[in-house]
């Protein structure tokens, strides 16, 4: 997008077309308007449009431009903290009913895309979160009590059944959850663009909001060629905020993330990695990430950004490790690489925040963006419009995060520290 061909990369060159949209020019009037075209604004603007609302969605640049358009795609349930440490968090009752939501998240998605038939290599195979040491074999032996306590559909995997189902011996164990699934991500943030519209909400693209005041017992949004009047304003611009309500931003570190897609595999090598589909991760602190596309492409990811040192560093870093876990490939071509920005929280939970009277947002998704973003959209489309809907999260006040930029500025630096040496020999 915009002529990067590392903002968006494979997703970009294989996503559906994007619905034909324009900027906003001139003054209009909406019931609610969204600013942010990924997966909380879309799902919010979809499921208002569902129940009738006159809904605004604004995005800066295009449908998908943030998170919702790099990421690896891979579709999970709960968060990246444990639901016994969420529990520690927000209590009892709070807690559960947050486990349970954001464990029914997957499902939400594989709902919308059935129902609007959307084109997005949507694969219901679940994923496979996979022990790189004996310390990782333990996290997940925790993982799967947890869950099985409250009765998902995870399976622990013995070092043999995760070699089977990884195509690779590297690994000590996994964790597979039946919920998961991985999406075509940026087509998935079009096809709910394309949902919503069909169903009547007005998406406006190159249509930055400038300004935000209060407005005739509403508010008023700006754009550089227009404005939209509300009642009710959602943010829904997570780790991509810039300017306006720096607060969702200050309480956020960011978290740099990259993924680098290979040319086409051969099927007889492509049927000996993942052969049933996953995605799959691992639980190094510098994790890596990996899954086949519809193609047969294997997407390989890591903490980093692909700048600066980086741009070197991290695609030679993925080079020895292919050849190291999947010696079968042979020689490694990318066809091409991207990489976008991960807000985190201090414990790793999302926020849900009321930063002024009828201004909301959902914010810090912690790398798990796809099926939270669907649904916490969903639920806010319920409360916005008075139904009985609860929301999963109590209100806070935004805490700004203490060293942001320093922790940020660590985070790209020890990725490529890390992956300089790493896999070598």
């Amino acid at each position: 997008m915009q002529g990067d061909p590392r903002s968006h990369g494979l997703w970009e060159k294989t996503a559906r077309a994007a619905p034909v949209t324009v900027p906003l020019v001139g003054e209009t009037r909406a019931e609610v308007v969204i600013i942010g075209g990924g997966y909380t604004g879309l799902s919010t603007a979809l499921h208002l449009a569902e129940r009738g609302t006159d809904v605004v969605l604004l995005e800066a640049v295009e449908i998908g431009f943030g998170g919702a358009g790099r990421n690896v795609g891979l579709v999970n349930a709960g968060m990246w903290v444990m639901p016994d440490a969420l529990v520690s968090t927000l209590g009892a009752e709070r807690g559960e009913q947050l486990i349970d939501f954001l464990g029914e998240g997957p499902a939400h998605v594989w709902d919308i895309i059935e129902r609007y038939g959307i084109d997005c290599e949507a694969t219901r195979a679940g994923t496979l979160h996979v022990a790189a040491d004996k310390a990782g074999l333990a996290e997940l032996h925790q993982r799967h009590e947890q869950w099985s306590r409250r009765g998902a559909p995870v399976q622990l995997l013995d070092p043999e059944a995760t070699a089977a189902r990884l195509g690779t011996s590297h690994y000590h164990g996994a964790l597979l959850d039946a919920r998961a699934g991985t999406i075509q991500p940026l087509a998935y943030a079009r096809g709910l663009a394309d949902a919503a519209m069909g169903r009547g909400a007005r998406i406006f693209t190159g249509s930055p909001a400038t300004e935000l005041r209060s407005h005739d017992k509403g508010w008023r949004v700006a754009t550089p060629q227009g404005a939209v009047t509300a009642g009710k304003v959602v943010f829904a611009t997570d780790a991509y905020t810039r300017h306006l309500m720096p607060e969702i931003l200050t309480q956020q570190v960011f978290l740099p993330y990259f993924n680098l897609a290979t040319a086409p595999l051969p099927d007889n090598v492509a049927r000996t990695i993942l052969p049933g589909r996953e995605g799959a991760w691992d639980t190094r602190e510098v994790l890596t990430s990996f899954r086949l596309d519809q193609r047969n492409r294997l997407v390989f990811g890591s903490v980093g950004a692909l700048r600066h040192g980086g741009q070197a560093i991290h695609p030679a870093w993925a080079r020895r490790a292919l050849r190291r876990t999947f010696p079968q490939i042979g020689r490694v071509e990318f066809e091409a690489e991207w990489y976008g920005t991960i807000g985190m929280t201090s414990d790793n939970l999302p926020r849900f925040h009321q930063l002024a009277e009828g201004v909301v947002t959902f914010c810090g998704y912690n790398g798990r963006g796809i099926a939270p973003g669907t649904a916490f959209g969903r639920c806010l489309a319920g409360w916005l419009t008075g139904g009985n809907t609860e929301l999963p999260l109590q209100p806070t006040p935004p805490q700004p995060a203490s060293m942001r930029a320093l922790r940020s500025a660590y985070y790209e630096a020890g990725a490529q520290a890390f992956h300089l040496i790493d896999a070598r020999g």
